[in-house]
């Protein structure tokens, strides 16, 4: 799996775009869940762009350093990514 990064960028553009909405949400005083929503929605894209990069790194980093026989840093890298997100 190769990453696609203009897919990425498309992706960010857009969570981009939202944080400039819900800025201009704040600053006109916008109902509260209105701007949680966005929030939420915003948050949803970055994961959605947080799990393609991470995909296309298990796929060719992550599985390159297993077939070269030296994966212990591919894969404490991995742990320490994983302890972030679970918490």
């Amino acid at each position: 799996m190769i990453r696609d990064d203009e897919k990425l960028k498309r992706l960010l553009k857009t969570a981009g775009g939202q944080i400039e909405g819900i800025i201009k949400m704040i600053d006109e005083k916008k109902y509260c869940i209105d701007i949680s929503n966005q929030i939420m929605a915003c948050q949803a894209v970055l994961a959605k762009v947080n799990k393609e990069v991470l995909n296309a790194h298990l796929h060719s980093c992550v599985i390159s350093s297993i077939m070269s026989k030296d994966a212990d840093e591919k894969m404490d890298e991995i742990s320490k990514l994983l302890d972030k997100l679970i918490k």
